[in-house]
């Protein structure tokens, strides 16, 4: 039989390797909630610009009714081994006002430009505020890695 410890990361490798998946996945649970509707959560696909996540939907989903009532947004990395979990506010842009290198980049990772699809569709852009990061109980102390949207050391 064959066990896994886990060895608790310091912060600057928990960063790194948040960078890392946050460039290399292309899922991300995107939590939002209305006022009045209350929670929503949907898994969207995400590119990393380097400071923001950029995710897009139908300007006519839940999420973006949500995000145009709500800024405040939660967003999680579908591994809950190696948990990630992004918080910040969503600035919207429409499809025909989003700037052209995110649009760009997006439809260079997923090879689909909504820009391009019938219908209205919503770029999200969340540049984080706070970011927490752990893999089990012994990297639950210090599993904030930013606040404030600094990271810490």
């Amino acid at each position: 039989m064959r066990t896994t410890e886990i060895v608790r990361r310091q912060a600057a490798e928990r960063r790194r390797d948040t960078l890392d998946r946050l460039v290399t996945e292309r899922d991300v649970w995107v939590s939002t909630a209305h006022p009045y509707h209350g929670p929503h959560q949907v898994p969207l696909w995400f590119m990393w610009d380097g400071r923001a996540v950029w995710v897009c939907t139908s300007a006519a989903s839940a999420t973006a009714r949500n995000v145009r009532a709500e800024p405040r947004v939660r967003l999680a990395l579908p591994d809950t081994c190696d948990v990630v979990l992004l918080q910040g506010e969503a600035e919207c842009f429409p499809d025909q006002e989003v700037p052209g290198d995110a649009a760009d980049a997006f439809t260079a990772k997923f090879g689909w430009d909504p820009r391009t699809e019938e219908g209205s569709f919503l770029y999200v852009r969340v540049a984080p505020k706070t970011v927490r990061a752990w893999r089990g109980e012994p990297e639950l102390r210090g599993r904030v890695i930013m606040r404030n949207g600094t990271w810490l050391e």
